[in-house]
């Protein structure tokens, strides 16, 4: 039960009393305010006393939106990891063999093109006139130094 008592406030000499003598005379200061509170409380105790502004109809609205927020963000980390999760074993399974399959087959048409070069140079080489090419358009002349 609550005991309800009207208070002169020109007895208790209070900051908020209406004569202009008794707003000037107040001596409050902010460190004297500061001093009132708890050393020791934390930041969560004064969030938590923060609770019984906020009316009940609003707390369950917040909370009711946090909730379906946070599921939200769990069936869609679901479903993003399960895709990640899928295309990742895919590019192991398909694309990494694939991958090697190829480079083999580079590496043996490169080879190949290097026997094939290896052939051609071995033939000219081999052939005779492969040290004194003719000149195009003109008969073989011997290759004669100038001045002799």
């Amino acid at each position: 039960m609550v005991k309800v008592e009207i208070v002169d406030e020109k007895e208790h000499h209070s900051p908020y009393a209406s004569d202009s003598d008794a707003r000037t005379a107040s001596t409050d200061s902010l460190s004297s305010v500061e001093s009132d509170l708890s050393a020791d409380e934390s930041f969560f105790d004064r969030v938590s006393a923060l609770v019984d502004i906020v009316p009940p109809t609003t707390r369950h609205k917040i909370s009711n939106r946090v909730a379906s927020t946070a599921s939200f963000v769990q069936k869609t980390g679901k479903i993003v990891g399960n895709l990640v999760w899928i295309v990742t074993t895919s590019a192991l399974l398909v694309g990494l063999p694939m991958a090697l399959i190829l480079e083999d087959e580079a590496k043996l048409v490169a080879q190949e093109q290097e026997m094939q070069e290896q052939q051609a140079g071995a033939q000219q080489m081999m052939s005779p006139n492969a040290m004194y090419p003719s000149p195009s358009g003109s008969q073989s002349k011997p290759l004669v130094p100038p001045g002799f």
